[in-house]
C-alpha cells in the first residue's frame, strides 16, 4: 500500500501553524475563512483562480458562495483531519486574494 502524499498535523503542529495564517480559524475540525468582495463577479473570479490552483495540487476546498462572500473550509477527508496540503492550499488562497 502506498503512503499518502500528505502529512496529518498533530494538535501542537496545527496550533502553531494556525498562528502563521492570517484570518484562518479552526472550527468543527476544519480550517475556515470567509472572504468578502465588492460584488458577485469578483467573488466568482476568486473562486475560479483558486479552482485552477487547487487542481494543480489535486487538493480541493469545500466552499460556498453567496453573492459577494466566499466561505472556505479545508480538511483532508482521507486523513480525517488537517494536513500539510490544507496549509499549502490556505497559503495559495491567501496569496491569490492579496
Amino acid at each position: 500500500m502506498s503512503q499518502p502524499k500528505y502529512k496529518k498535523l498533530s494538535g501542537n503542529e496545527l496550533d502553531e501553524t494556525i498562528r502563521t495564517l492570517s484570518g484562518w480559524e479552526l472550527k468543527d475540525g476544519k480550517l475556515q475563512k470567509s472572504f468578502k468582495f465588492s460584488n458577485f463577479i469578483e467573488a466568482f473570479g476568486f473562486m475560479t483562480r483558486i479552482a485552477l490552483e487547487a487542481e494543480k495540487i489535486n487538493h480541493h476546498p469545500e466552499w460556498s458562495n453567496v453573492y459577494d462572500t466566499v466561505k472556505v473550509r479545508l480538511s483532508t477527508h482521507d486523513a480525517d483531519g488537517i494536513t500539510d496540503y490544507d496549509i499549502k492550499l490556505a497559503n495559495i488562497i491567501d496569496r491569490t486574494r492579496a
